[in-house]
């Protein structure tokens, strides 16, 4: 298919060798006029990775330059990109497009100057590294994971969180529901209206593990959606009877806010009657580890800001909900490459990044 600027040349071409006159030219040439204003992408130099400096890699694309090459590889992307309307690209360029797009909230257009493309190729080339990515490597979040879920690892972090002071010795993570902001839709928008947060929404569901990994993530769905209702969805109870063991054979839990129901793997505060001074210390010393393990939330849109822009999530118009498992995905990368303070706190190093994507 030929693009307006080659049918407008033709155009010029038809007209000069008066196969059609003024009148037609100037009525197909207004046809063939794009909406969108004209970058001079042309102008700019090439994307060359080489020549970036350290610092400005990481300021640019959260990643340090030494571990984009090293991320491209764990997440086994081929060589060249290729997207459906045949527009190609090396990864690594393919790599730092996405990176840029999610680390702030920008146009395309504001991405031109750095990779001398237009805007429609580099909008093609990110959304065809987001579904790769998202098709490639969403198991080990939106599933159970049996490679780093195995009844030793559950017993290692139920471990370190007793040893910080909470009362379960068999809980090995914190699930809670996130509520993300979403540009207000032009239909249906009682369906995605948070009451509580006031907000149209997007909710989603994790399991966040102490060395603040994401261990399961379920979303996207509706805002309206209580957590209790989000959890039946899930099946994450069911996965948890079936799998959450530890190497004797025990059952472990994971530890949530009051919404969710109490179940032998799903633990919750005292809540109900007058409360003991036993029951209200056993509630303040889980909610003082829940709330250290739980700014994992907090932290993915402060290193991806991209999410934290609602103008730019319009549903319909924009994946919304496999942008957030991906950049949860990269989040967790960046996590295995560079560490954080829960893992710290814990005394609970992440896996390495070839180890978390094999």
């Amino acid at each position: 298919m030929s693009s307006f600027s080659e049918m407008r040349n033709l155009l010029l071409l038809l007209c000069d060798s008066k196969i059609i006159n003024d009148e037609e030219f100037l009525t197909l040439y207004e046809s063939y006029s794009s909406k969108n204003p004209e970058f001079p992408y042309s102008s700019y130099p090439r994307f060359d990775f080489d020549q970036m400096d350290e610092s400005e890699c990481l300021a640019e694309f959260r990643v340090r330059k030494q571990d984009i090459t090293l991320l491209a590889n764990v997440l086994q992307l081929p060589d060249t990109i290729r997207c459906p309307q045949r527009t190609t690209c090396h990864r690594t360029e393919g790599l730092c497009m996405l990176l840029k797009r999610f680390s702030y909230p920008c146009r395309y257009s504001d991405m031109i100057h750095q990779f001398a493309r237009p805007v429609p190729e580099i909008s093609m080339i990110t959304n065809t590294m987001m579904y790769d990515i998202f098709l490639s490597h969403r198991h080990p979040i939106s599933q159970w994971n049996f490679d780093k879920l195995t009844p030793p690892m559950l017993q290692e972090y139920a471990d370190v969180i007793h040893a910080k002071g909470a009362p379960l010795s068999n809980c090995f993570g914190f699930i809670d529901g996130t509520v993300r902001p979403i540009s207000r839709p032009g239909q249906h928008q009682r369906i995605v209206y948070n009451g509580h947060k006031r907000v149209h929404s997007l909710k989603f569901q994790s399991v966040v593990l102490p060395n603040r990994l994401i261990g399961n993530m379920y979303g996207p769905v509706e805002g309206r959606k209580h957590d209790a209702n989000m959890l039946v969805d899930s099946n994450l109870l069911q996965e948890l009877e079936r799998n959450a063991f530890s190497p004797t054979g025990q059952p472990m839990s994971v530890y949530g806010d009051p919404a969710y129901p109490l179940r032998i793997r799903l633990q919750a505060p005292f809540r109900h009657g007058v409360l003991t001074p036993m029951m209200e210390k056993y509630n303040f010393d889980m909610s003082s580890v829940r709330v250290t393990v739980e700014s994992l939330f907090g932290d993915i849109i402060n290193d991806l800001k991209f999410l934290d822009f609602k103008k730019n999530l319009k549903i319909g118009m924009s994946i919304v909900g496999k942008m957030y498992l991906v950049c949860a995905l990269l989040n967790n990368a960046v996590t295995c490459l560079y560490g954080n303070k829960t893992s710290e706190f814990f005394g609970l190093d992440p896996p390495s990044l070839q180890y978390y994507f094999r």
